[in-house]
């Protein structure tokens, strides 16, 4: 399947979302596939609190090579949902047809969310393996001094970095650690903010430039607000 200017392979009970906009032409099959494509004009769920909902699930802004992959029940799941809207699409439209297509699509999405939960548990050693990278792309940030001269690690940098999109990182580390990316970096920050001040005699002000800050007060008001001490009391308290 051609995306954008990528090209995507894709396999039986593999399913993926698209926000509008976004180019998606060309498909190629080898052997004959079943499936459905289900496009919804945004126009369509105006006046509905669905409007507003689809913004908050977070896989419209996954990339294509982040599909859901369903297994063979939640496959059977999907697809009597879709039947039942291409069912609905059949019959004569009525004063509630919006009303019940608004249901199903709300219905299968509700579902989606859920699969791709269990998604990230079901694939967690690949997550656990793309969490190791991410520290240590963190860590490697932080010790060549990148910070110093580029400023702090930004969520988009380390996506890049990683190959995946935003939104799919995000998920991720909010199912196998709680913390969202930007969450998750103040963590590294923090955790190699006390490893200098505990080995060196830099001052808060060096630190702070060192990590990646413009401002030292940014960077002691954040320290204090993970760890209940300020740069300086925390030094104190360790010698």
């Amino acid at each position: 399947m051609k995306y954008g200017q990528t090209i995507y392979d894709f396999e039986e009970g593999g399913m993926f979302f698209t926000s509008p906009g976004q180019p998606l032409t060309g498909l190629e099959t080898a052997v004959a596939s079943d499936g459905f494509t289900l496009l919804i004009h945004p126009d369509f769920l105006r006046n509905y609190p669905l409007d507003a909902k689809i913004k908050t699930y977070g896989f419209f802004g996954y990339s294509v090579n982040e599909s859901l992959h369903l297994s063979g029940k939640e496959r059977a799941i999907i697809n009597a949902i879709g039947k039942s809207i291409d069912d609905e699409l059949e019959t004569a439209i009525d004063d509630v047809s919006q009303d019940v297509l608004i249901s199903q699509i709300e219905l299968l999405l509700n579902y989606s969310q859920r699969f791709y939960k269990r998604q990230f548990i079901t694939r967690k050693p690949l997550n656990s393996a793309l969490l190791e990278k991410l520290d240590k792309l963190l860590d490697t940030y932080f010790n060549a001094k990148t910070a110093l001269i580029k400023g702090l690690p930004t969520v988009q940098y380390l996506a890049k970095e990683l190959n995946i999109s935003q939104k799919y990182l995000g998920d991720m580390l909010r199912s196998l650690t709680g913390h969202n990316t930007q969450q998750h970096i103040h963590l590294k920050l923090i955790e190699k903010a006390k490893e200098i001040l505990t080995i060196s005699n830099l001052t808060v002000g060096e630190i702070a430039y060192q990590l990646g800050f413009e401002h030292p007060q940014s960077f002691s008001k954040l320290f204090k607000s993970k760890t209940q001490l300020s740069p300086l009391e925390f030094r104190a308290s360790f010698n």
